[in-house]
């Protein structure tokens, strides 16, 4: 795409709804649109057992308050915008990012799910853009292994596999969920 061509975040927040699946599964990279492959089955299982796990936890602590796949502006000129799964805000008005399509506002938590080979490849630059935007927590969930990666800017990155307890360490505290209970098939959907 021609540098005259390239779309700022503004422009693909109007056009969103103009891409293929309604812009469901589109992002914006270096000014470019993407877009990524549908999830699979289990990606969609996380994204319930995770929705229905931060629910609880934000309503006991209310601490904060989940959007998903909200648009985050990671970089400008040119313009990146990811879609991560879940974005966690602790801080700011509550509840004033869910009518956004795209935001500059930091999250405390991204969670991003690596279901589809797409959505695999350049995740490490990714978590990367994550952590330098200056977000201080990335929880990657890989559904292959079935593990959980955590990522802090200067801490080396933390696996878990399914048989752990997943803690909200400093980003939230008081929330505990067994990684195993993360992919299964909701019980109660």
């Amino acid at each position: 795409m021609s540098p005259s061509a390239l779309l700022s975040a503004e422009q693909f927040a109007d056009r969103k709804f103009d891409f293929p699946e309604g812009g469901r599964w589109t992002e914006l990279h270096a000014g470019e649109v993407v877009t990524l492959s549908p999830p699979d089955e289990l990606h969609g299982n996380v994204v319930l057992n995770f929705t229905k796990a931060l629910a609880t936890h934000a309503q006991q602590v209310q601490d904060g308050y989940a959007c998903f796949e909200l648009g985050l502006i990671v970089a400008r000129a040119p313009d990146t915008v990811y879609c991560p799964a879940i974005s966690y805000f602790q801080s700011g008005e509550r509840f004033a990012e869910l009518e956004n399509l795209v935001t500059e506002t930091l999250p405390a938590l991204v969670v991003e799910i690596a279901s589809t080979n797409d959505r695999r490849r350049n995740m490490a630059a990714r978590i990367e853009n994550y952590l330098n935007w200056g977000i201080g927590h990335v929880w990657l969930v890989d559904t292959d292994s079935q593990e959980i990666h955590l990522f802090q800017p200067g801490i080396s990155p933390i696996k878990l596999s399914s048989d752990e307890v997943l803690h909200g360490g400093t980003v939230l505290s008081q929330f505990r969920s067994r990684v195993e209970d993360l992919f299964a098939k909701p019980a109660w959907y």
